[in-house]
């Protein structure tokens, strides 16, 4: 035992080689959660985008002349009423079906990896016009719609309010302000083109 140092294995020529191997194992340990979490983060942030683009769908696919009646019903002291006429399409209501049924809609996309980058973006597989779509690249399975539908619901329940909120009226760029800025889903992706996820 003479002449062996504390905390290194007795072999002869071992003595440097531990820590190092050690030290190899725990940085390609580390690795292993990155490439987990970086896929995971796709798969939100798609959803998020794709739920975006199918609600925005959905919406303008209303009759924009079709109303519905929101305040009380409740008679007034002077005999009227506090009730208004508000666009159907874009109404809390309408907004909050849609979220109970959209996420229904991720069996139509598919996952499709960047070469270059490694990334994973979602596509429709299926054309709501039925125009034919370019699938060249695109994996489309079970697998991929149960995944994409399940993070869509996850979004759908989380950030029902926020949904909501930025959906009631028309605005620019709701894809970018609701899923990079508002909740970080797509913190990764602010510079990418709209029509890539």
């Amino acid at each position: 035992m003479r002449g062996r140092i504390p905390g290194t294995c007795g072999a002869p020529g071992m003595r440097g080689r531990i820590p190092a191997l050690l030290g190899l194992a725990l940085a390609l340990a580390s690795l292993v959660p990155t490439a987990g979490a970086r896929r995971s983060q796709d798969l939100h942030c798609g959803a998020c985008r794709a739920l975006v683009d199918e609600l925005e769908w959905e919406i303008a696919q209303v009759d924009p002349r079709k109303t519905i009646q929101m305040g009380s019903f409740r008679i007034n002291p002077d005999g009227s009423q506090s009730v208004v006429e508000v666009p159907y399409a874009r109404s809390e209501a309408h907004l909050t079906e849609l979220l109970e049924r959209v996420c229904e809609k991720m069996k139509e996309y598919g996952e499709k990896t960047d070469p270059a980058t490694h990334r994973k973006s979602y596509v429709r597989v299926i054309s709501h016009d039925g125009t034919k779509m370019d699938l060249s690249g695109v994996k489309f399975d079970g697998d991929v719609t149960s995944s994409l539908k399940f993070a869509c619901e996850s979004i759908a329940e989380e950030y029902e309010d926020e949904l909501i909120e930025f959906l009631s009226h028309e605005a620019e760029n709701v894809k970018d302000r609701l899923c990079s800025k508002r909740t970080d889903l797509c913190d990764h992706a602010l510079h990418i083109p709209h029509d890539e996820l």
